[in-house]
């Protein structure tokens, strides 16, 4: 599975920094954890079992900065299947 530019502008957002954020994203839900900036860096896409935790795929949040801010990297890498 890839990212469609409809869930990359969802991430885009910003959100309370250092928290889980739960959310339902057309037929998937989704959990996702802050960094201190408020940025997504971590996402868990899937199916949401009866103990709350997804079942289905993580992504990480690949973001480089040089010295100046800005910004060289940022993309989502697959990190494998996310299963409680």
């Amino acid at each position: 599975m890839t990212l469609k530019t409809p869930l990359l502008k969802l991430l885009e957002k910003t959100y309370e920094p250092e928290t889980i954020v739960d959310l339902q994203f057309a037929r998937y839900d989704l959990s996702f954890k802050t960094d201190e900036d408020g940025r997504a860096i971590l996402l868990f896409i899937g199916k949401r079992g009866p103990t709350g935790k997804i079942r289905g795929e993580r992504f990480r949040r690949v973001r480089q900065a040089d010295a100046h801010g800005r910004v060289i990297k940022d993309y989502w890498e697959r990190k494998g299947e996310a299963t409680p």
